[in-house]
């Protein structure tokens, strides 16, 4: 296999992409290198599947190995153990623009594999890993008739850049990944700082021109190789059966389709299906081979039927407009225990959101490629099958349940207080108690609202809706606030969230080959509307965040210790520090430059820890007055400790305002008294008065 490589300039360095060299015995394989990051992407498949498979079982893995970055693992065994959440999202991120492209029909297992080989820390690796599980897809047997390509854009100082480095990801108010084909955009995912909806359509238009070029360099490399593509046979339709089966029951299934609530509409259905089986059960082969075509052509018909409705009809089948959301009720403080909590409720779909507060040591520590940081902001998304009125095992979250808990994540992550002002570490979960739709929607609308409830200080209040798009040819139909129907037999899952002022976060995942710029336009503008009105309900149950935390939420307490003070509040071997936390029941976290952070589950913890630690840190000052403890008598006075490991001589003429013969005869060590700064002497000493306080 000889090897083709084939190169352009991205983004102010080579972007280059090989094959031929590593992997050769995958079915596809390619290495995507911009600047000195470098993804190994093998692509392998089946040719051979069973026909009634229900589902395509694309698999995709994506790690990044810390020998790239020229680290070692953490932990014991030196070893990468399983994928982390980056790992995971990654892994979705490739996944969903590239499962619609493949040749309708196919269904063989089929592996894309990207390892990040080399990492330089300036050019970020997930978008090379979703060029080249399409370019080793395409440059393969494998049934991947088209090539798509993705770039990230940033907005630096106003400017749109393609694939920003890494010092200008930390500038930029907009992460956008976008991925396409060469006729239109299929897949989006974005955080975004309050960014509008025209700035939105600029940055996917000009994430496009340079996903065009990406593509033509592809095409290219494939013009270059020798590649035939496994054939797909067609499914095999009786076509008379088929269309005998919709005029008899078409009206039927409408009706059920039709039928109010989720639970019922779906028994509707059954019933319907029971009686389609029924008309045609008999004794004979004939009977059977059409029994068992109607149940195979069931679904296909009602699909066809629900899509039509929308399309044709212009109608949704619970009766709302394309523009209308579902009714919407919430609630605050429902959680009596907890530190915030909501329900946030939106049609059929419900969520229960709970909000935990903690200190900077409760901050999960993220170890990547290149650096260890903290995360003080999290919110974790469940799905549990009684949700949905199912039985499964409950098991740990699956990249479904990480992908949108990311994405809530993210969607309210720029409104929060900062860090200086806001010293706490923020937990929401979001319980997906009921589910027909939008669900991670849902999480957003409750963890604002949890939020609010907690007291913490908002930039804005953040809503979300999930639009739709039903599509056939050039007619369509873009719809607000879908439901699970409309996800499930529609062609797209558009989620926009925002404050009033802009968009937070976006995630979009189509079924189609694409959408055109001006479906997107449309959507955006459709969504906008919705979250507006959203952000209306949400107001009814809580305008803004309270004043005040509540009285069980943990308090804090920021100081400024000097940082020659430091070994004093800790101590020898932690003594200090120790000691304290033993006494109030604190956390106390203090950091290089001296910032103290107390954390208390009670205000009078946290004052008891606070005054302590100030106690230890205070610096004497002339003229004020002390109680100090007499640590040890001499001759000509006493030392009195006036602040921890700080004493001052108090002289046996300033012990009273009379001749004092023995100091013995005033105070003894151990005794506490009062006392007064009377100077501070360049050579550090410091002079104590008790007279002074007995003649004022």
């Amino acid at each position: 296999m000889k090897i083709v490589k084939e190169s352009m300039q991205l983004g102010g360095a080579e972007f280059s992409i090989e094959t031929g060299k590593l992997a050769k015995q995958a079915h596809g394989s390619v290495v995507v290198r911009h600047g000195d990051s470098m993804v190994l992407v093998a692509c392998c498949g089946t040719q051979e599947w069973e026909p009634d498979r229900p589902f395509f079982p694309l698999t995709v893995d994506y790690r990044e190995s810390y020998y790239a970055a020229g680290r070692f693992p953490g932990g014991f065994y030196k070893r990468e153990g399983r994928a982390s959440t980056k790992e995971t999202l990654v892994c979705r991120l490739i996944d969903r623009p590239m499962r619609p492209m493949f040749t309708e029909g196919y269904l063989g297992e089929t592996q894309i594999a990207a390892n990040v080989i080399s990492s330089d820390g300036v050019h970020e690796a997930d978008v090379l890993a979703m060029v080249g599980a399409t370019a080793a897809a395409y440059l393969s047997p494998v049934p991947f008739p088209q090539p798509l390509a993705s770039v990230r854009v940033g907005l630096v100082d106003d400017e749109l850049v393609v694939n920003p480095t890494a010092e200008q990801r930390e500038k930029s108010l907009l992460d956008l990944v976008v991925a396409g084909t060469k006729d239109a955009i299929a897949m989006v995912e974005a955080g975004a700082e309050f960014v509008d909806e025209a700035k939105i359509q600029e940055a996917l238009e000009f994430g496009h021109e340079h996903i065009k070029t990406i593509i033509e360099m592809i095409e290219r490399m494939k013009a270059q190789m020798e590649i035939v593509k496994w054939e797909v046979p067609e499914k095999e339709i009786d076509t008379d059966f088929y269309n005998e089966l919709k005029e008899r029951f078409s009206a039927d299934m409408m009706a059920a389709m039709t039928t109010k609530g989720k639970h019922a509409g779906d028994a509707a259905l059954k019933e319907v299906k029971k009686q389609v089986l029924a008309a045609y059960e008999g004794d004979t082969e004939e009977a059977a081979e059409k029994v068992e075509l109607a149940s195979k052509y069931f679904g296909k018909i009602k699909e066809e039927i629900f899509r039509n409705y929308l399309l044709v009809e212009r109608k949704r089948t619970d009766g709302r407009a394309f523009d209308e959301v579902r009714p919407i009720w919430s609630e605050v403080g429902y959680l009596p225990s907890v530190h915030g909590s909501a329900i946030f409720t939106r049609g059929e779909t419900q969520a229960l959101v709970s909000l935990t507060m903690g200190s900077k040591s409760d901050a999960q520590i993220l170890d990547g490629l290149h650096t260890e940081s903290k995360k003080n902001f999290m919110l974790h998304y469940n799905f549990p099958p009684f949700s949905v009125g199912e039985c499964r095992p409950m098991r740990g979250p699956g990249r479904r349940e990480i992908g949108h808990g990311m994405l809530a994540e993210r969607a309210l992550e720029p409104v929060l207080p900062g860090g200086e002002d806001f010293p706490y570490t923020i937990r929401l979960v979001s319980e997906i108690i009921e589910s027909n739709g939008s669900s991670s929607m849902a999480s957003v609308c409750g963890g604002c609202l949890a939020m609010q409830d907690a007291g913490i200080p908002l930039k804005a209040p953040v809503a979300g809706v999930a639009m739709g798009l039903v599509k056939e040819g050039d007619t369509y139909a873009v719809l607000t606030d879908i439901q699970g129907a409309e996800d499930h037999y529609g062609d797209m899952d558009f989620k926009v969230t925002g404050t009033k002022d802009g968009i937070t976060a976006l995630q979009m995942d189509i079924k189609v080959k694409g959408l055109t710029k001006e479906i997107m336009a449309e959507a955006l503008a459709q969504a906008k509307k919705g979250r507006l009105e959203i952000l209306e309900k949400m107001a009814e149950t809580l305008q803004a965040p309270r004043d005040h935390y509540p009285e069980h939420a943990p308090q804090i307490v920021t100081l400024q210790i000097p940082i020659d003070k430091i070994r004093d509040v800790i101590g020898v071997g932690g003594k200090v520090i120790r000691g304290i936390i033993e006494k109030t029941g604190v956390k106390i976290d203090i950091e290089d430059d001296g910032k103290c952070v107390i954390f208390s589950p009670n205000a009078a913890g946290l004052n008891a820890a606070r005054k302590m630690v100030e106690e230890l840190i205070a610096v004497p000052e002339e003229g004020k007055t002390y109680r100090g403890k007499v640590k040890r008598i001499v001759d000509f006075g006493a030392f009195v400790e006036i602040l921890p490991n700080t004493e001052g001589l108090l002289h046996i003429s300033e012990i009273a305002n009379y001749r004092v013969r023995a100091v013995t005869d005033e105070i003894q060590e151990g005794e506490e008294v009062m006392v007064k700064v009377i100077s501070l002497e360049n050579n550090g000493r410091i002079r104590l008065s008790r007279k002074a306080l007995l003649e004022g």
